[in-house]
């Protein structure tokens, strides 16, 4: 007979993976939590458009419910949606992918970035990755059994990414590059001079290139350089990962896709198949149409962060809290040094004080330090508030 289990030594944490139990908490969804339970707070935090899904694009979703259509489709999405995001991307940037083989649809760019990660990575196997960066990245590659390898930037060269600090971090354990830019959450923007000497270097040593552009069309005064798009050898080693939730204001629909050479798309088909099954059909089909026909709808929210992007930086650099400008997606990335606090304390202080949420540079790796994020994808005037309320923490303790 089995021995009854001692249910007094029974610990959860004892089960876990070492891999889940030393993942850090992310940074974003704690101050998100603290918000939540508070009235009256301005939230500069959560990385989300305050725009609503685009009418066309949601008519589309409500249409194909009304017509049934509640049922699995392609593994890889539905062939009309995958055509579609084909013809937008040679469009936008010359790219060209066959959509039967060398596109799949996701769930969110998050589940394109774990299917990229746990497709291509061995134990041990090590992932460059410039920081600060998205707090997604380097907690994917742990869980895929990869090691993350941080190259901080600094604000000094505008959080531009280094080819020669990727060509230094370099072992024989290398096997990934990994590039986001438009950069969330310093807004940075990579030059096609840095991106093209990154893209040399991988070639040089045979490394894969992975670029999460879900930022791509959130640009101001800058035009953005697609990494496969540098050419045609360079796409054969790049995964592009993309989504609808920035550009469209789609966050909630969780459509996302990746692209890239007929080999690395199958295999993520392979756990996509085991884990996911399909992206969400009534999403595919709203998707479809943001390709058709939302444009109009893109260059409008662009023009309306443009100009809240410009309220921003100027008020923040107004109150000691140093801003540079930021060329893409919808963050602000002051420097806190003048209020004489960390990056953590002048984060809870704000919200406690001033019911202001803005992120801990620290929780986007190193190079964070001493900044905060702040979104400005919410309302204009709700910004002029947050900096009227900054204002007033920033005279008692800048």
């Amino acid at each position: 007979m089995c021995a009854a289990p001692n249910r007094q030594e029974f610990s959860d944490v004892s089960y876990l993976s070492k891999r889940v139990a030393g993942l850090k908490p992310s940074g974003i969804r704690k101050f998100f939590d603290i918000a939540a339970s508070m009235k009256d707070v301005i939230s500069l935090g959560i990385g989300e458009p305050d725009f609503i899904t685009p009418k066309p694009i949601m008519d589309a979703g409500r249409r194909a419910l009304d017509a049934g259509e509640t049922h699995y489709t392609s593994n890889a999405g539905k062939l009309e949606l995958r055509q579609a995001l084909a013809s937008h991307l040679l469009n936008l940037y010359g790219v060209k992918y066959d959509p039967v083989s060398e596109i799949i649809i996701t769930v969110g760019v998050s589940e394109a970035l774990y299917l990229t990660m746990t497709a291509l990575l061995d134990p041990g196997d090590e992932v460059i990755i410039p920081t600060p960066c998205f707090v997604s990245y380097q907690a994917e590659v742990i869980l895929a059994g990869g090691v993350p390898v941080e190259i901080p930037s600094r604000m000094e060269d505008n959080f531009q990414l280094d080819p020669e600090r990727v060509r230094a971090a370099i072992t024989p354990r290398t096997k990934i590059i990994f590039v986001g830019y438009p950069s969330n959450p310093t807004g940075a923007v990579a030059t096609r001079e840095a991106l093209s000497q990154v893209a040399k270097i991988a070639a040089e040593h045979n490394l894969i290139l992975v670029s999460d552009e879900i930022y791509d069309r959130l640009v101001y005064d800058f035009q953005h350089v697609c990494v496969p798009g540098l050419g045609e050898s360079i796409q054969k080693r790049t995964v592009l990962l993309g989504g609808f939730s920035k550009d469209y204001a789609m966050t909630g629909w969780r459509i996302g896709y990746a692209a890239g050479p007929a080999e690395i798309i199958k295999g993520m088909l392979r756990i996509h198949q085991y884990t996911i099954m399909s992206a969400p059909t009534i999403a595919q089909k709203a998707a479809i149409e943001a390709l058709t026909s939302g444009e109009q709808y893109v260059q409008e929210m662009i023009a309306e962060y443009d100009r809240r992007r410009r309220l921003i930086v100027s008020g923040l650099n107004r109150l000691g809290l140093t801003t540079f400008e930021p060329r893409g997606a919808f963050y602000a990335f002051p420097k806190i040094t003048a209020s004489g606090m960390d990056d953590e304390t002048f984060a809870e202080k704000l919200l406690r004080e001033e019911h202001v949420a803005v992120i801990p540079g620290n929780a986007f790796g190193p190079g964070g330090e001493g900044f905060v994020r702040c979104c400005y994808a919410t309302a204009y005037e709700k910004i002029e508030e947050a900096l009227q309320r900054m204002e007033r923490f920033m005279n008692r303790y800048g």
